[in-house]
């Protein structure tokens, strides 16, 4: 057993935490599959990980970079409040599951049960019809934490392999079930490119996409996407999606350092003593730009080859299934500037809703983290733009940020064990499934018992089974040939009108 344990935890460590390795795996067995030359299958093996990354080079330049700012605005005006931010949410769970005396390895062991659980759903598609197989390692070890903490919560009476087998099969029915949801809107992002979601917000991705094209859609279901709008005169210059980040970042941070000032970020050690505060505002501005565009050409470097590679594993392996991947291998399709967008309307939202707790003297306040206000609008917003347009991007990623703040704060303050919660280690994860979609699982469950613990089951398993049901025909060809199933959906429109 022990020799069984070494062997998992160095898989772990080094390639399922590691999605660059994990990714890069994925590609190279599926050319082995394929039976291409060994020199072909190393070649895809290293531009899948150096274009991963590269793309996290790009999206820890982001974080890096504008994470002092909002934590600056905490400390400026000394408040008091969890942070919402997915790797201090993950802290939090942690330390929360140790003071109730639960360790970090039993949540990886929850991970492994969940996704050899996912595995099985995909195996087993013609009944269970879920295709898709989360592969994101990191955003799996966050999500395997507070999904440990949440469960314990409604039972933290049950002994361990009873919770560990309830934890293991909601939370691979999740997995398989949410990235599940993404397919069809992700394929009609990418034109097939041969990929979906699996991340922290395939939920609201779904959800928002369907809202979006209800209430702003044409009268013929047609939708007037970002990149639809020509500006005339000088507006044109917002059309170059470079030109317009960096503009709009100049002037939505140059807001926020100024409320700071010079003096603060002097003393905080962010600004030089005597260097020129105008640049600083520049820099940091323009960086979001440059780090934005780094993580595009990771996007562009590894997909390519995960797509390509993933036919063998379809194949042989998992017939019919699609790989899930990181929410940011979205970016380099679509409009170019859904992202800025969709950050710049959730951040509003949020902003908003944190006001709005200290106006209502709410006993636990929130401050807003760059990975949700970022990642998460960012992601929903270039799928509802391509999905449903414009106006429904701006509208949807506005209240997707309220709700991600408000969500937060009650499940934080709801599910603690013995009076601990997450509240007392000072984060929360805040991404909009986990803001929205498990707090509601939870709360069932902790009122219901093993009765809420069926219901969330059900619910879970019959969402692809009525995904399917709506169109039986092209459900599976959307993976399998999505040029013919774009002449299917073509059809459809044709019949329909």
């Amino acid at each position: 057993m022990g020799f069984l344990e070494l062997i998992w935890a160095y898989f772990v460590n080094n390639f399922l935490t590691q999605p660059a390795y994990f990714i890069g795996l994925l590609v190279i067995i599926g050319y082995m599959l394929m039976k291409k030359p060994f020199h072909e299958s190393c070649a895809g093996f290293i531009k899948a990980v150096v274009g991963y990354k590269i793309l996290t080079v790009g999206s820890g330049g982001l974080s890096s970079t504008f994470k002092p700012i909002i934590a600056a605005l905490q400390d400026k005006f000394n408040l008091s409040a969890i942070v919402l931010d997915t790797y201090m949410g993950q802290a939090a769970a942690q330390s929360a599951l140790e003071a109730a005396g639960k360790s970090f390895s039993q949540a990886m062991l929850l991970l492994l049960f969940a996704f050899v659980f996912n595995l099985l759903l995909v195996k087993f598609q013609k009944y269970t019809k879920m295709r898709a197989v989360f592969t994101t390692g990191h955003i799996q070890t966050q999500q395997a934490t507070i999904a440990f903490w949440f469960i314990f919560t409604c039972f933290p009476q049950l002994g361990d392999w009873p919770l560990m087998l309830i934890m293991s099969v909601l939370l691979g029915l999740y997995w398989a079930v949410g990235s599940n949801l993404t397919v069809e809107v992700a394929q009609n992002l990418t034109d097939g490119a041969g990929f979906c979601v699996a991340h922290q917000q395939m939920f609201g991705i779904a959800i928002w996409s369907a809202i979006g094209y209800k209430f702003f859609k044409g009268k013929d279901g047609k939708v007037k996407r970002l990149e639809d709008y020509e500006l005339p005169g000088w507006l044109s210059i917002f059309n170059e999606d470079m030109v317009s980040t960096a503009l709009l970042m100049t002037l939505f941070f140059a807001v926020i350092l100024l409320v700071l000032g010079k003096d603060y970020l002097v003393s905080a050690g962010m600004l030089g003593e005597g260097k020129s505060f105008l640049f600083y505002i520049l820099d940091t501005s323009l960086a979001f730009a440059v780090y934005l565009s780094i993580l595009k050409l990771g996007v562009r470097t590894f997909v390519g080859e995960l797509t390509a590679s993933f036919q063998g594993i379809q194949s042989k392996l998992l017939p019919g299934a699609i790989v899930g991947v990181d929410c940011a291998a979205g970016y380099g399709f679509g409009s170019e500037n859904a992202v800025t967008f969709g950050f710049m309307f959730g951040a509003l939202g949020q902003f908003l809703a944190i006001i709005g707790l200290i106006l209502f003297k709410s006993p636990v306040l929130a401050i807003a983290g760059f990975v949700p206000v970022f990642f998460d609008n960012a992601t929903i917003a270039i799928y509802v733009n391509a999905k449903a347009g414009a106006k429904a991007a701006m509208v949807t990623t506005f209240f997707s940020g309220i709700l991600q703040v408000v969500c937060s704060v009650i499940a934080a303050m709801a599910f603690t064990y013995n009076g601990i919660g997450v509240v007392e280690f000072g984060g929360y994860m805040a991404m909009f499934d986990w803001a929205v979609i498990w707090p509601i699982f939870t709360f069932i469950m902790k009122y219901l018992s093993y009765i809420g613990v069926a219901i969330v089951i059900l619910v879970l398993v019959m969402i692809p089974q009525l995904q399917y049901k709506k169109d039986p025909e092209g459900y599976f060809l959307c993976v399998s040939d999505y040029e013919a199933y774009k002449e299917h959906m073509k059809k459809k429109e044709a019949a329909a009108l």
